[in-house]
């Protein structure tokens, strides 16, 4: 086995999830992940932890939803009893074919997300963490080579997250005192509000309230978004390719949408429920070990230079004790870069210009 997986579990167990002694864990395992799911269980051996492994298989999910008539249970009792129970949930991801659930029909899809809202947010209150193992199928859906893939997920996993931890903060740091975000490049000019909101230096820990391995992001969760947006970073979901997305806001809400492909499931998405047309996330990549767009949005939305807006939830991390902030099955996230002609602003001044913050070398004080 390749020593950089036991690292790897070493660095989920250890910096992510914090396990301790005595916790109930649930690891959730792909198809393609097993290497890794093994590295892990070992290390949770040696901590004393309750270790229930789970199976999440994209290809037996497709099995039983298009087999489904679709009238779904309401938050199955017997998921939530397992999720109530859970201290620490590791996903693992990996699977065999990236566009396995892309014939599960749309409706199907909607009404299974819905009647596992409960179980979802009994996941969310566990120290939840998601990461993924290198694998073949990952490799092509990103064009690379096995090995090169390899690689790249690994320099974007072994960081020094201490340290990039200290970075990000100055970034958390310009959010929590803020109250309005602009962001603008081509066919975009948006602008959203983030008074009162609490941003998250999302480094990979759930001790920073961040749940992604890797990760290397700012988040917040803003509201009363005006303007439009152009996602042009494409992205596989539900196993449809999305290009080429744009969205115009009113109000806070999505008012009209298109997209260059995938747009029937760019619909389906929005028309989730009312959630699912307002923003429930702006994340800000930072991740500078993350070099290439790979068609993942774990790693893609982690890349410096660019930024991504989540329609759906809203993350209870970024919101006031007594807001509830947006609500939604769903949450999807779409990516823009930032690397060229763009700017981001806070509260009028520019803190990051054509992919460069102002603490950066090279950073251009003029304006685009």
């Amino acid at each position: 086995m390749d020593d950089r997986i036991h690292e790897h579990a070493r660095v989920l167990v250890d910096w992510s999830a914090r396990v301790e002694r005595g916790d109930n864990v649930v690891m959730s395992v792909a198809e393609d992940a097993h290497e890794l799911a093994v590295a892990v269980a070992e290390a949770l051996g040696e901590r004393g932890t309750t270790l229930q492994t789970v199976y999440d298989s994209d290809e037996v999910s497709r099995a039983y939803l298009t087999a489904h008539d679709g009238d779904f249970e309401e938050n199955p009792s017997h998921e939530l009893a397992l999720l109530e129970e859970t201290d620490v949930y590791l996903r693992l991801g990996g699977g065999r074919n990236t566009a396995a659930g892309s014939d599960i029909p749309r409706e199907t899809r909607q009404a299974y997300s819905r009647s596992r809202q409960a179980a979802r947010e009994a996941r969310m209150d566990t120290d939840w963490v998601s990461t993924i193992h290198p694998t073949r199928s990952l490799a092509q859906q990103a064009g690379m080579s096995y090995e090169t893939y390899c690689d790249f997920v690994y320099d974007a996993i072994l960081r020094d997250w201490e340290s990039l931890a200290g970075e990000m903060a100055q970034l958390k740091t310009l959010l929590d005192a803020g109250s309005e975000v602009r962001i603008e490049s081509d066919r975009t000019d948006i602008t959203m509000s983030i008074e009162g909101r609490t941003a998250v230096n999302s480094c990979a820990s759930v001790a920073y309230d961040s749940h992604n391995l890797p990760s290397g992001e700012v988040f917040t969760a803003p509201y009363d978004t005006e303007g439009e947006v152009f996602f042009d970073v494409p992205m596989t979901i539900d196993g449809t390719r999305l290009q080429d997305v744009w969205l115009a806001f009113e109000d806070g809400e999505v008012v009209d949408f298109s997209a260059g492909q995938g747009e029937d499931t760019l619909a389906g998405i929005l028309d989730t429920d009312p959630g699912a047309r307002r923003l429930g996330e702006l994340g800000i990549g930072m991740n500078r070990g993350i070099d290439r767009f790979t068609d993942n949005i774990l790693f893609d939305e982690k890349m410096g230079d660019t930024v991504h807006l989540a329609v759906g939830r809203a993350y209870d991390a970024c919101l006031p004790a007594d807001e509830s902030g947006n609500e939604s099955a769903v949450h999807v996230d779409m990516i823009s870069d930032m690397s060229e002609e763009s700017t981001l602003s806070i509260d009028g001044e520019p803190v990051q210009r054509n992919g460069t913050f102002r603490w950066e070398d090279g950073f251009d004080a003029e304006r685009i």
